[in-house]
């Protein structure tokens, strides 16, 4: 072997090397620390608004968002990772973004869930390479949560659920929200 070829061996082996100990998520712990962060985001959920159970049975699947932080100051963002779920088992990470523009100021913190109502919403969303939040979507509140009801599932395929906020943030803006699947 020439002394080329030598260095050229040599830096390939090292480049792959460096880069197999790079946190690229494949065979890490993010999957497990995302489920438990999951699953207690979805105990507080059932405990604290009991409605949510039955809506996440008659669902055909679950993303649940334990963590988005929102800040804006005219110009808005929030970010998070959650997991999407069928029959309470873990098939997907995903993480949001969301962007805001308009009268802002302020942050806060929050989770929500998105609860699939029908097969075709479902697929639609898994099958999408970023998914984005629309019209279709119907937003409960906290207040609504013990007694989302047959109204609420027999008209909407997606139903997002916000829950737990702290923080404050005011003002009125046009908002959009993607879901990108991600190896956590």
């Amino acid at each position: 072997m020439t002394i080329l070829n030598r260095r050229v061996f040599l830096g390939a082996s090292a480049s792959a090397l460096a880069l197999g100990g790079c946190a690229n998520g494949v065979g890490g712990t993010g999957g497990p620390r995302m489920d438990s962060r999951v699953d207690a985001t979805r105990d507080f959920l059932f405990s604290r608004y009991p409605g949510t159970r039955d809506l996440a049975q008659k669902a055909y699947g679950v993303l649940y968002m334990p963590l988005m932080t929102e800040a804006g100051f005219g110009i808005g963002a929030a970010y998070g990772k959650g997991a999407l779920r069928i029959n309470d088992v873990t098939v997907d990470y995903y993480s949001a973004t969301r962007a805001t523009i308009g009268l802002q100021i302020g942050a806060q913190q929050y989770a929500h869930a998105l609860f699939f109502m029908t097969e075709a919403a479902l697929g639609d969303f898994r099958r999408a390479s970023g998914w984005a939040a629309s019209a279709d979507i119907r937003y409960a509140t906290p207040n609504e949560g013990a007694s989302i009801g047959k109204e609420t599932t027999e008209y909407a395929p997606v139903i997002a659920f916000v829950f737990g906020q702290s923080g404050l943030i005011l003002g009125a803006t046009l908002a959009g929200s993607k879901y990108t699947r991600i190896i956590p």
